[in-house]
């Protein structure tokens, strides 16, 4: 009410609708992973508060998925050129990979110092088992119909036409990146291709040398700078399901074994960039 009050009366500051991207970028709904099932409801709170200033978005992912990572890119974008608001991201530890595809879609990109940027590349990676059943004494037995089906199959010697099918794939998504951030990035980027594209990441303050990142600063610290000290940040955070109580006939499934392969592939990924 006092805040309400303040805004009748031009007692506050302007508000600013702060939405943060955190976790693993995955199609599958899981607690602590970004994808644009769960992120399109909180961006378009963000971008409905039509007496906002700007849009300010904090990034803080490792990547993941190169398709969930566009689609929630676009949506930024959509939404930004809908409503003609700003769009200012922040990056904290971390906006890697498809967390670098998402940062780009704001119009300013503002990085910690000691935060990574970057790895502007595609990865696929797996595991190989071709001796493991011979001498558990197990027979695998695979039928397809289509001579490709299998590729890559993980209890089968790697073929090299499998391979050449991978890297082709891996090309397409690649070039589907790079080809977003020239867009996005057009007239910052200061190295060049053989040195931003390769997958590598750097600091938030290496990344402004090359033009992945338009200043190094903080939210807060910014935003005040921008739009004064009385600027109220309203952060957009997903709403809350209703309790599960005993009797009321809805019961709350929890799934520990997967939640815990989650966590563990999760985690995987933010090693990746050392985190």
């Amino acid at each position: 009410m006092a805040n309400w009050l303040k805004r009748l009366f031009g007692g506050g500051g302007p508000v600013i609708p702060v939405v943060r991207l955190q976790g693993v970028i995955a199609s599958e709904p899981r607690p602590g992973r970004l994808n644009i099932a769960s992120v399109a409801p909180l961006l378009k709170r963000a971008f409905a508060i039509k007496s906002a200033p700007a849009v300010a978005i904090i990034v803080n992912s490792p990547g993941g998925s190169p398709v969930q990572s566009r689609l929630i890119a676009k949506r930024i974008r959509d939404l930004a050129d809908e409503t003609g608001k700003p769009v200012l991201v922040f990056v904290e530890d971390a906006a890697a990979s498809g967390g670098y595809f998402i940062a780009t879609a704001g119009d300013e990109i503002i990085a910690d110092p000691s935060s990574i940027v970057g790895s502007i590349g595609v990865i696929f990676a797996g595991f190989g088992f071709v001796e493991a059943l011979e001498k558990l004494g197990v027979e695998r037995r695979v039928h397809t119909a289509g001579r490709n089906k299998s590729t890559l199959d993980p209890f089968l010697p790697e073929k090299a036409e499998d391979v050449e099918r991978i890297k082709r794939l891996e090309t397409d998504i690649y070039d589907v990146f790079v080809g977003w951030v020239k867009q996005r990035r057009a007239g910052k980027l200061t190295a060049p291709d053989d040195e931003l594209f390769t997958g590598e990441f750097w600091s938030g303050q290496r990344g402004l040398g090359l033009g992945l990142v338009d200043a190094v600063g903080d939210l807060r610290s910014v935003l005040q700078g921008r739009y004064g000290n009385k600027i109220e940040l309203k952060v957009i955070a997903p709403k809350r399901p209703l309790l599960s109580l005993p009797g009321l006939g809805f019961p709350t499934q929890i799934n520990f074994g997967d939640d815990l392969i989650a966590a563990a592939e999760d985690r995987t990924v933010w090693s990746r960039i050392g985190l």
